[in-house]
């Protein structure tokens, strides 16, 4: 034990937070509705919260919805008054409330102390190659059944990457300031060039993998596995061929938004496990227009020579059942889409989920190279969770990444306060092969410390291929942008984030559409005046821009991939930091207890 009581966890006992998996129940309110609002002073009449604030109240750093003596008057748009009423089906806003692990749970698991890395070899000099050690106390901690694993105050060189592929497993360090791990190797020299699965000559390590890697033993083993044989696999829960899978049980038609399904064979069905939604599509793509919220643009669209977009059909959705009270089904979130007969529907296995693991209070610092032209990443890339359900990340620094925090086949996974610092990343943040429901919060993009080489690219915080319900909530961008890599990403939502909008999107034409419907951005404080992607009521159909800066269009301008009425929605536009609630998925978690 140090001076400071540092490993005093060591004798700590478990900490267990109750399960957040009931729908939640919404006060039935006494008295008409009226608009009461003076000033941004809200009646209980005006929704489901009797305080001044909006909703919402202060969000978890203690930052409050009023404004100050010499700050804005708070304003009320009338799309929050319409989602309190319909907070699960509202057309333009998608219900996020219960993004991230555990449904956004405020506190982590605290799982016993099990190693500690230095008792196993690892020694704080920058010198010695610490992830053999490091990496035999996280296999040792899944062995047990689960725990944390320790990495004292110090620098840690790393010669090769870090895996986590036990569930119950955490990896935690004594501060993102205080313990760092210094990679001097990228992921091509560890595992090999990586090519894409769509053909060319681009490196898949330009979104995928990363240097310390949350996935199960065994999807992990069969990614490297294909990786070096050259056959680049899909990622995603259900193999590299996307024909790991067996049906459970088919599930009768049901509407967006709702918690229950009814199933024909409950019967391998039980509370607590982990399932896959299935939805195939129909020749017409009824499915895809469905996820861009149907109508004559998304039925004129042509979907057939998008071809990688319909690679990534079916559409799977994993989700935890909570009660199973004979043919009906309970589910820890309700539907993100309509289920119709067509599409198929159905309750299916998948491979075996990373669930219950952790990263935190570490740096994660690359040897500093100059960053690679665009698409050619050698894969110096951060923190990833793939085929990882109810993981986090909390306090953790990526530093001269080309890559930085991923998400890929991840789910119900929360990052919070991380940061992306150094010499500039290709994607600080990036979210794809239908990864859902997870929560980005208290992020930070630092801007870069020396000028972009030619022939680079920056994003910013990126979401693509059929990801949806997705948040990114209290941020820092001080560079990028809110990059869909098309892909038909949709009901994902940016809230509360100041950005200096300088990145770019990418994006494969034969991707598709950039946005799906219910895309939404909420309270966004744009720097550098730039409107690209973050006002995006003539881009995204059934969207909601609301609480932004008055932005004009420069740069990479984009033009809308469907015709006719969007049915976009905008709100308070050319105003900073007025909009209340402040915080749009701190005020729709407030929905649930009431």
């Amino acid at each position: 034990m140090n001076a400071e009581g540092w490993r005093h966890d060591r004798s700590a006992p478990g900490h267990r937070e109750p399960d957040q998996t009931d729908p939640p129940r919404r006060r039935h309110r006494r008295g008409p509705r009226r608009d009461d609002r003076q000033g941004g002073r809200r009646t209980r009449a005006d929704g489901p919260d009797a305080r001044t604030d909006g909703a919402g109240g202060a969000g978890r750093t203690g930052r409050g919805d009023r404004g100050g003596p010499t700050g804005p008057a708070g304003q009320v748009p009338s799309l929050w008054r319409e989602v309190t009423r319909t907070p699960f089906t509202h057309p333009q806003i998608p219900y996020i409330g219960r993004a991230g692990r555990r449904g956004g749970a405020a506190r982590f698991p605290r799982p016993r102390v099990v190693a500690d890395v230095t008792d196993l070899g690892a020694v704080a000099d920058g010198t010695t190659d610490c992830a053999p050690a490091i990496n035999r106390a996280l296999d040792a901690a899944g062995r047990a059944g689960g725990g944390t694993v320790l990495v004292p105050p110090g620098t840690y060189r790393i010669d090769g990457l870090i895996r986590i592929g036990h569930s119950g497993v955490v990896l935690r360090g004594a501060g993102s300031g205080r313990t760092t791990l210094y990679a001097t190797r990228n992921l091509t020299e560890l595992i090999g060039p990586y090519g894409s699965r769509y053909g060319g000559d681009k490196s898949s390590w330009s979104w995928a993998g990363g240097l310390i890697w949350l996935a199960p033993e065994a999807r992990w083993t069969s990614l490297v596995a294909a990786i070096r044989d050259r056959a680049w696999p899909f990622e995603g829960w259900t193999g590299n061929r996307r024909d790991e899978w067996t049906t459970l049980t088919t599930v009768a038609p049901a509407r967006q938004g709702s918690w229950t399904v009814t199933v024909a064979d409950p019967s391998r069905l039980r509370p607590g496990r982990l399932v896959l939604l299935r939805l195939a599509d129909d020749a017409d793509h009824t499915l895809l227009q469905h996820m861009a919220g149907g109508g004559p643009g998304p039925a004129a669209y042509s979907w057939d020579d998008k071809t990688k977009l319909t690679s990534y059909v079916p559409y799977e959705w994993p989700v935890r059942v909570t009660r199973v009270h004979g043919r009906t089904v309970t589910l820890e979130r309700p539907l993100p889409l309509d289920l119709r007969p067509e599409w198929d529907p159905r309750l299916t296995t998948h491979v075996e989920e990373l669930t219950g693991s952790g990263v935190e209070g570490l740096t994660l610092e690359a040897i500093e190279t100059p960053q690679s032209p665009h698409l050619l990443d050698k894969g110096y890339n951060g923190v990833v969770l793939q085929c990882a359900y109810d993981c986090w990340v909390d306090d953790v620094t990526v530093r001269h990444v080309d890559n930085g925090f991923g998400l890929v086949a991840a789910s119900a996974c929360t990052l919070r306060r991380t940061r992306v610092a150094g010499r500039g990343s290709h994607h600080p943040y990036f979210c794809r092969e239908g990864s859902h429901d997870n929560l980005i919060e208290d992020f930070t993009i630092e801007q870069r410390t020396v000028p972009a080489p030619p022939g680079t690219q920056l994003h910013g915080i990126n979401v693509e291929g059929l990801s949806s319900h997705n948040v990114w909530s209290r941020g820092e961008m001080q560079m990028g942008t809110f990059d869909s890599h098309r892909g038909l990403p949709f009901a994902d939502v940016r809230t509360d984030i100041t950005v200096n909008n300088n990145g770019r999107h990418g994006g494969d034409a034969s991707a598709g559409p950039l946005f799906g419907a219910r895309f939404t951005h909420w309270n966004i404080r744009v720097t550098n005046g730039r409107a690209g992607l973050v006002k995006i009521d003539g881009l995204a159909p059934y969207s909601a821009t609301v609480g932004i800066d008055e932005v004009t269009e420069f740069d990479q301008i984009d033009v809308p991939d469907f015709t006719g009425d969007l049915h976009s929605r905008l709100e308070l536009y050319g105003t900073t930091d007025v909009v209340r609630p402040r915080n749009l998925y701190d005020a729709q978690r407030a929905l649930r207890a009431r």
